[in-house]
């Protein structure tokens, strides 16, 4: 299980580690990877957006110029794993309709580009996620049919069942902040761990494939929480 949360910043950098790991792994050939749903403030209202830098200053009782000393050590993170990232004008909102669309695209075969997509736009792009016609977009880009995209956007129920069904699994699984990626549901990785944890944690998991209790391995890391507020390193 792979962390299915756009909004995250701690998620792009974490897939993309956890990436950066799987392709050292000798097995990664037998690793199927899936991604779960886990919405960032979930009791925000479609169309309820806000940037960035607004959001942080409220959550976390800071200025604005805190506030962007707080992203600028996220977008290091980032660009030291090679990934784009803008510091300025991104906005928060709602993200269960994407989490819908990106179940769809599982059902396609395409939730990997679309969600590799989603974070390129909403972390390095001048493209708003939160905007339906931006989303439809890359909905095509990432391989699937514009007006079943489309249709899913417009029906409510469309795949709500299942984004709540993984929202429940993570609850279960005691995961209450993101990234968290469990290996054969036995072993559990918090956080943005660097590339060499997740090496060593599918090691583990490929020798030890008798063991049933989850098992959380590696140390604590930067990560988000249900209530969208987001761990930042300092320094």
């Amino acid at each position: 299980m792979a962390p299915l949360v756009h909004g995250c910043p701690w998620c792009y950098i974490g897939k993309a580690r956890f990436e950066k790991g799987l392709a050292e792994f000798a097995h990664r050939n037998e690793v199927e990877v899936v991604h779960r749903s886990f919405e960032l403030d979930p009791s925000r209202a479609k169309g309820d957006t806000a940037l960035v830098i607004d959001m942080l200053a409220e959550k976390y009782g800071r200025s604005r110029e805190e506030a962007a000393s707080m992203e600028a050590n996220v977008a290091a993170n980032a660009q030291a794993e090679g990934l784009g990232y803008r510091t300025e004008g991104r906005d928060h909102g709602s993200t269960f309709d994407l989490h819908r669309l990106l179940h769809l695209a599982k059902a396609r075969g395409c939730q990997d580009e679309l969600l590799t997509l989603a974070y390129r736009a909403n972390f390095a792009e001048e493209r708003s996620v939160f905007d339906d016609e931006v989303v439809l977009a890359l909905a095509v880009e990432a391989g699937l049919d514009a007006d079943e995209a489309r249709a899913v956007l417009a029906d409510p129920g469309a795949y709500a069942d299942d984004v709540r069904t993984d929202e429940r699994e993570a609850a279960e699984l005691g995961a209450n902040a993101v990234p968290f990626f469990v290996l054969d549901r036995r072993y559990g990785i918090s956080g943005g761990q660097p590339s060499e944890v997740f090496v060593q944690a599918l090691e583990q998991a490929w020798k030890d494939r008798s063991a049933t209790a989850l098992t959380t391995v590696g140390g604590d890391a930067a990560a988000c929480d249900a209530d969208g507020a987001c761990e930042v390193p300092r320094g």
